[in-house]
Protein backbone atom coordinates (compact mmCIF):
# COMPACT_ATOMS: atom_id res chain seq x y z
CA UNK A 1 0.00 0.00 0.00
CA UNK A 2 1.58 3.34 -1.00
CA UNK A 3 2.27 5.79 1.77
CA UNK A 4 3.22 8.74 -0.44
CA UNK A 5 0.55 10.76 -2.21
CA UNK A 6 1.17 13.08 -5.17
CA UNK A 7 3.07 15.08 -5.98
CA UNK A 8 6.11 12.83 -6.16
CA UNK A 9 9.12 12.62 -8.47
CA UNK A 10 12.10 10.35 -9.14
CA UNK A 11 15.24 11.04 -11.16
CA UNK A 12 17.59 8.32 -12.35
CA UNK A 13 21.00 9.57 -13.55
CA UNK A 14 22.33 7.44 -16.40
CA UNK A 15 25.76 7.14 -17.98
CA UNK A 16 26.13 7.00 -21.75
CA UNK A 17 26.08 3.22 -21.74
CA UNK A 18 24.07 0.93 -24.03
CA UNK A 19 22.56 -0.81 -20.97
CA UNK A 20 21.23 2.45 -19.48
CA UNK A 21 17.87 2.59 -21.34
CA UNK A 22 17.03 -0.96 -20.25
CA UNK A 23 17.91 -0.16 -16.63
CA UNK A 24 15.80 3.01 -16.82
CA UNK A 25 12.76 1.11 -18.13
CA UNK A 26 13.09 -1.47 -15.33
CA UNK A 27 13.27 1.36 -12.80
CA UNK A 28 10.18 2.96 -14.34
CA UNK A 29 8.23 -0.29 -13.99
CA UNK A 30 9.29 -0.59 -10.34
CA UNK A 31 8.29 2.99 -9.52
CA UNK A 32 4.89 2.63 -11.18
CA UNK A 33 4.20 -0.64 -9.38
CA UNK A 34 5.17 0.95 -6.04
CA UNK A 35 2.71 3.79 -6.63
CA UNK A 36 -0.13 1.51 -7.79
CA UNK A 37 0.13 2.87 -11.34
CA UNK A 38 0.93 -0.40 -13.08
CA UNK A 39 -1.94 0.24 -15.52
CA UNK A 40 0.14 3.10 -16.97
CA UNK A 41 3.20 0.89 -17.50
CA UNK A 42 2.73 -0.01 -21.21
CA UNK A 43 2.26 3.61 -22.32
CA UNK A 44 4.82 5.03 -19.89
CA UNK A 45 7.42 2.46 -20.91
CA UNK A 46 6.89 3.15 -24.62
CA UNK A 47 7.24 6.92 -24.05
CA UNK A 48 10.34 6.43 -21.91
CA UNK A 49 11.89 4.00 -24.40
CA UNK A 50 11.58 6.44 -27.28
CA UNK A 51 12.89 9.44 -25.32
CA UNK A 52 15.75 7.41 -23.82
CA UNK A 53 16.73 6.01 -27.22
CA UNK A 54 16.94 9.53 -28.66
CA UNK A 55 19.14 10.68 -25.77
CA UNK A 56 21.41 7.67 -26.13
CA UNK A 57 21.67 7.72 -29.92
CA UNK A 58 21.93 11.46 -30.53
CA UNK A 59 24.06 12.68 -27.62
CA UNK A 60 27.46 11.73 -26.25
CA UNK A 61 27.05 12.61 -22.58
CA UNK A 62 25.06 11.35 -19.64
CA UNK A 63 21.29 11.61 -19.46
CA UNK A 64 18.56 11.14 -16.88
CA UNK A 65 15.05 9.70 -16.65
CA UNK A 66 12.60 11.78 -14.62
CA UNK A 67 9.26 10.36 -13.49
CA UNK A 68 6.75 12.69 -11.88
CA UNK A 69 3.14 12.56 -10.75
CA UNK A 70 1.69 15.95 -9.93
CA UNK A 71 -1.85 14.67 -9.45
CA UNK A 72 -3.47 11.23 -9.04
CA UNK A 73 -3.47 9.16 -12.23
CA UNK A 74 -1.36 11.66 -14.21
CA UNK A 75 2.24 10.82 -15.05
CA UNK A 76 4.99 12.81 -16.75
CA UNK A 77 7.95 10.98 -18.24
CA UNK A 78 10.93 13.17 -19.08
CA UNK A 79 14.46 12.60 -20.32
CA UNK A 80 17.20 15.16 -19.79
CA UNK A 81 20.40 15.14 -21.83
CA UNK A 82 23.39 17.44 -22.22
CA UNK A 83 22.69 18.57 -25.79
CA UNK A 84 20.54 21.74 -26.00
CA UNK A 85 19.58 21.05 -29.65
CA UNK A 86 15.90 20.13 -29.97
CA UNK A 87 15.13 17.22 -32.34
CA UNK A 88 13.50 18.32 -35.59
CA UNK A 89 9.73 18.21 -35.27
CA UNK A 90 9.66 18.27 -31.49
CA UNK A 91 7.23 19.31 -30.12
CA UNK A 92 5.57 20.24 -33.43
CA UNK A 93 4.62 17.66 -36.02
CA UNK A 94 7.52 15.21 -36.49
CA UNK A 95 8.60 14.53 -40.05
CA UNK A 96 7.26 11.40 -41.70
CA UNK A 97 10.19 9.12 -42.58
CA UNK A 98 10.29 7.34 -45.94
CA UNK A 99 8.56 3.94 -45.97
CA UNK A 100 11.90 2.13 -46.26
CA UNK A 101 13.61 4.07 -43.43
CA UNK A 102 14.88 1.96 -40.54
CA UNK A 103 14.40 4.73 -37.97
CA UNK A 104 12.78 8.12 -37.49
CA UNK A 105 9.39 7.01 -36.15
CA UNK A 106 10.01 7.39 -32.40
CA UNK A 107 8.78 10.94 -31.98
CA UNK A 108 5.64 10.11 -33.97
CA UNK A 109 4.99 7.27 -31.50
CA UNK A 110 5.44 9.71 -28.61
CA UNK A 111 2.99 12.11 -30.24
CA UNK A 112 0.45 9.33 -30.84
CA UNK A 113 0.61 7.86 -27.32
CA UNK A 114 1.08 10.95 -25.14
CA UNK A 115 -1.66 13.14 -23.78
CA UNK A 116 0.74 16.12 -23.95
CA UNK A 117 4.41 16.54 -24.81
CA UNK A 118 7.04 19.23 -25.03
CA UNK A 119 10.60 20.36 -24.54
CA UNK A 120 12.50 22.75 -22.29
CA UNK A 121 15.94 24.00 -23.34
CA UNK A 122 17.87 24.41 -20.11
CA UNK A 123 20.92 26.46 -21.03
CA UNK A 124 23.89 26.98 -23.26
CA UNK A 125 26.57 24.33 -23.80
CA UNK A 126 29.22 24.41 -21.10
CA UNK A 127 26.95 25.77 -18.37
CA UNK A 128 25.97 23.73 -15.33
CA UNK A 129 22.35 23.39 -16.47
CA UNK A 130 23.01 22.90 -20.19
CA UNK A 131 20.91 20.54 -22.19
CA UNK A 132 17.25 19.89 -22.77
CA UNK A 133 14.37 18.08 -21.18
CA UNK A 134 11.98 16.24 -23.50
CA UNK A 135 8.78 15.21 -21.77
CA UNK A 136 5.54 13.39 -22.44
CA UNK A 137 2.48 12.80 -20.27
CA UNK A 138 0.57 9.55 -20.14
CA UNK A 139 -3.16 9.88 -20.61
CA UNK A 140 -4.87 9.87 -17.18
CA UNK A 141 -6.47 6.71 -15.84
CA UNK A 142 -10.25 6.57 -16.18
Amino acid sequence: MPTVSPPWAYTLQLPHDPRAPRIARATLRTVLAAHDLADLTPTAELLAAELLANAHLHTAGPYALRIRSAEPGRLRIAVWDTDPRVPPGFPAEPAVPPDDAENGRGLRLVQACADAWGVSVLGEPGTAQAGKLLWAECPPLH
